[in-house]
């Protein structure tokens, strides 16, 4: 049965949504003003990113209904996503200590991996590799890190969108290549919706996602990444691959503000796109450029380890490798100045 008329449904569901959220956030003086923590000079309404999150979980219940998503799956996402929106969205109004926030956020992740089945077997350098209740651990740890990733990668105009975009649209065309055309339904759906809301939020932003939307779409993603691993298990490294700016760059610098021990839970501006995008004085630049690197290097690599020409692990460390670096070229952890 066709249902392609759900695709521009979505976008422009999603962009009318964003306009009058954009109105609800300036009425309700939900404006992100400029510190000397921010990333930009304008005062910006916040909390888009919630058109996101209430047009992708109204589409999950038609694609459980027409069969493009096992009803596990929709309970899964649902409630999973549902959860991790509403400690955004609080957190967008006032503050949610953050052990409140980790309980919470973890509760998410559990729920999700209880309804697609935990982590599969993975394969690792050629061996199929089954971590049992170990793995489903690592799943829920996995689960949060991308959650909190994506929240701290969505510091300039337009990244995480196009982020979201690219890995979705990344893990729908892996799924076409491979033939299994019912699996492309999530990821586009999810895919359309961030567009319609990148309409508001390229740069210059008219309004900015907020904790709710890009919890949401992290979480989400995360899980979109272990539902892949169950379809094949190199999918799940295809995955990882597509988000590997996001991984890189939070990861790395991270770890670099552990070492100098800095509390990693204040607000910071120390990643490497927020510095690239101080040097090149816009954001506009930046976002183009990860936009670039997603296209023409990751996607590639990421589709010839979907495709079993690459080994999973083998195509992560290939992947990685130049990412890594260019994020310590952009000083990604480094002490601001």
């Amino acid at each position: 049965m066709s249902f392609w008329y759900l695709f521009p449904a979505v976008f422009a569901l999603t962009y009318l949504l964003t306009k009058l959220l954009r109105r609800y956030a300036l009425a309700a003086s939900m404006i992100d003003v400029p510190n000397a923590r921010s990333s930009h000079s304008t005062p910006t309404p916040r909390g888009g990113g919630l058109s996101i999150v209430l047009v992708s979980l109204l589409a999950l219940p038609l694609l459980g209904w027409y069969e493009f998503l096992s009803w596990s799956e929709v309970m899964a996402f649902s409630g999973t996503g549902a959860v991790v929106a509403v400690i955004g969205f609080l957190d967008d109004h006032g503050h949610i200590p953050a052990r409140w926030r980790l309980i919470g956020h973890f509760s998410a992740a559990i729920w999700g991996l209880v309804w697609i089945g935990g982590l599969p077997p993975l394969i690792l350098f050629g061996f199929s590799v089954d971590l049992s209740w170990l793995g489903h651990v690592l799943a829920a740890v996995y689960l949060v890190w991308v959650l909190n990733l994506y929240n701290f990668m969505d510091g300039i105009d337009g990244l995480a969108s196009v982020e979201a975009i690219f890995v979705c649209l990344g893990g729908a065309l892996l799924y076409g290549i491979a033939g299994m055309n019912e699996n492309i339904w999530l990821p586009a759906t999810v895919a359309c919706a961030v567009a319609g809301f990148l309409v508001w939020n390229f740069p210059p932003a008219k309004i900015f996602m907020g904790d709710a939307g890009s919890g949401y779409l992290g979480i989400v993603l995360g899980l979109m990444a272990l539902q892949a691993a169950w379809v094949s298990p190199q999918f799940f490294w295809s995955w990882l691959i597509f988000l590997g700016i996001f991984v890189v760059d939070a990861t790395l610098t991270l770890l670099r503000r552990l070492l100098r021990g800095e509390k990693v839970y204040e607000a910071h501006r120390s990643h490497a796109y927020q510095f690239a995008s101080r040097q090149y004085g816009r954001h506009l630049p930046v976002t183009l450029w990860v936009t670039a690197i997603n296209l023409f290097w990751l996607l590639p690599v990421g589709l010839l380890v979907g495709m079993g020409m690459l080994d999973g692990c083998v195509g992560l460390l290939v992947a990685y490798l130049p990412l890594s670096i260019l994020a310590v070229k952009f000083r990604a952890g480094s002490k601001e100045a």
